[in-house]
């Protein structure tokens, strides 16, 4: 009965030392993480302005006003679903084929062009933002000067950031460009996890490279690229730095997304009760598009 209660003794030792080696960061995540996210979901059913030293509640008037009458603020939602999907398209399809041609044909230098592909997402965003800010510019950004050499017709150069028919594409092939190097090395590596043995037993039944891509390379790959997809869909949907550099969200509402609506609504309208229920909105959106993703990928899966 005595070694009983002291293994039980022992036991609950180790259990407090587990929990006191947790505590502190449990502390900063309740501090950091738990508490501004209550916070904001209080203050998005009242009426301040971020400096009075008290509030209007107003129940969910703030909500009925976002969901039913802000045009403005589901054209930003539209301009981030456009900057995804294009990313989803173009960036992860294109991050894919240069994964599959460095792991099967440049094997000697996977760890060279991992590191070129990676430098664009590890470059500051704002700097990013100025930088093709620059080369998209009118009257003597590259981009145009590059035109011109090509011999594309004048009519056709023109200040992209500037013009309301191409400024949001502008803005995704940025985005795009400076995500690719993370699809990259997710794809990459979700590559070098396929048993070459697969590849191997395909070849003797007679399969060529595309149909060894449709039926070895793709399925192995299917849980990567679920995890790309949402971690491109959640970035996207969440973009504001690179905007803010490029357009600040101009021409007009032309390449305004839901984050740079929510900073304009806080600190430039003042209207910071309004700004939460924004950015609740906009949790709850990325939430059911993300449990939206996990569903249809377990039951293909399955």
């Amino acid at each position: 009965m005595i070694d009983y209660f002291k293994q039980k003794l022992k036991e609950a030792n180790r259990v407090k030392g587990v929990y006191l080696i947790i505590l502190p960061a449990l502390i900063i995540y309740l501090i950091f993480g738990v508490y501004p996210f209550l916070k904001t979901f209080q203050l998005s059913f009242f009426e301040w302005n971020g400096i009075s030293p008290t509030m209007k509640f107003v129940g969910f008037r703030n909500y009925i006003d976002i969901i039913f009458s802000n045009k403005i603020w589901w054209l930003s939602v539209w301009h981030a679903v456009f900057i995804a999907i294009f990313c989803l398209i173009f960036q992860n399809s294109f991050a894919l084929a240069i994964a599959v041609i460095t792991d099967q044909h440049l094997s000697k230098g996977k760890g060279f062009y991992r590191t070129v592909f990676f430098i664009p997402p590890v470059l500051s965003v704002i700097v990013v933002g100025i930088i093709w800010r620059w080369i998209f510019n009118g009257n003597y950004g590259i981009f145009n000067y590059f035109l011109k050499v090509m011999g594309v017709a004048v009519v056709h150069l023109r200040a992209w950031l500037a013009d309301p028919d191409t400024a949001l594409l502008a803005v995704a092939v940025v985005t795009a460009w400076h995500g690719f190097g993370y699809a990259f090395v997710l794809f990459l590596a979700g590559l070098q996890g396929i048993p070459k043995e697969l590849y191997e037993a395909s070849q003797i039944d007679g399969a060529n490279a595309w149909q060894q891509f449709i039926n070895v390379t793709l399925p192995q790959l299917f849980p990567v690229c679920i995890i790309v997809s949402i971690l491109t869909i959640l970035g996207t949907m969440q973009a504001f730095a690179l905007i803010i550099s490029m357009t600040g969200g101009g021409p007009g509402f032309h390449t305004e997304v839901p984050i740079t609506r929510i900073y304009k609504e806080a600190f430039e309208s003042y209207h910071f009760g309004y700004a939460t229920a924004m950015a609740v909105v906009l949790g709850l959106i990325l939430m059911i598009v993300s449990f939206i993703q996990l569903r249809v990928s377990k039951k293909y899966e399955k």
